[in-house]
C-alpha cells in the first residue's frame, strides 16, 4: 500500500485530517474512503496502518468486531487511538444513536494480562493488543465547571486514581466527558 499515508482515520465525517486516509459512511467532500463500519472486513489488506484513530465512533456500533478488525489492518507496534464518551457523561444519554458505555478498564478485556489476570487467548475475544498504552479522562473546560480544571488532573495521576474515581461517587459529583485511550499492537 503505497500509494497512501500509514494513517487511517476512521469514522472521521467532517473531521478530514491531510496526510491520513479519511474513512467515513457518509460521502463527504475529503473523505477518501466511503465504507460502514458495521459491514467488515474493512477495504484494507492485513497490516496496513501504522496507525488508527478512532474519535466518537465506537459508541454508536457493535464495537468488539470493528476492534478485531483494526487489530487485523493494524501494523506491528503500531497504535490505535480511541476517544469515546465515559459512562458518566450526559452526552451518552443525548444522542439516541449512542449504544454503549465505557470505562476506563472497559479496553482491558483487549490485551493480555491487564484484566484481573485474564491472559492471551481470553475465551471473550480471538484477538488481543499487547497493552493499554495510555488512558485519560476529559472532563469540561467551561466556566460554569471551573473545578474540572483541578479535578482532571488529580484523577489523571495513574491508573489507580482513574478507578478510585470510578468506583467512588466522584463520577457523580465531577462527570467526566470522554475517555481516551491508546491501545499498542
Amino acid at each position: 500500500m503505497t500509494d497512501h499515508p500509514f494513517k487511517l482515520n476512521l469514522g472521521c465525517g467532517n473531521d478530514i485530517r491531510e496526510g491520513w486516509v479519511n474513512l467515513d459512511i457518509a460521502d463527504l467532500i475529503g473523505v477518501d474512503v466511503v465504507h460502514d463500519l458495521n459491514v467488515l472486513p474493512l477495504p484494507f489488506p492485513d497490516e496496513s496502518f501504522d496507525e488508527i484513530l478512532c474519535l466518537d465512533v465506537l459508541e454508536h456500533i457493535e464495537y468488539p468486531p470493528l476492534l478485531k478488525e483494526c487489530h487485523r489492518i493494524l501494523k506491528k507496534q503500531g497504535e490505535i487511538r480511541l476517544e469515546v464518551p465515559h459512562f458518566s457523561s450526559n452526552n451518552n444519554f443525548v444522542d439516541p444513536t449512542h449504544r454503549n458505555r465505557f470505562s476506563v478498564k472497559t479496553f482491558n478485556f483487549f490485551c493480555p494480562k491487564t484484566y484481573e489476570g485474564r491472559k492471551r487467548g481470553c475465551y471473550y475475544f480471538d484477538f488481543s493488543f499487547a497493552e493499554v498504552a495510555s488512558v485519560e479522562l476529559s472532563f469540561h473546560r467551561k466556566s460554569t465547571f471551573f473545578w474540572n480544571y483541578f479535578v482532571s488532573p488529580l484523577v489523571n495521576i495513574n491508573q489507580k486514581t482513574l478507578q478510585y474515581y470510578e468506583a467512588t461517587g466522584l463520577t457523580y459529583l465531577f462527570p467526566a466527558m470522554n475517555l481516551k485511550v491508546t491501545l499498542a499492537k
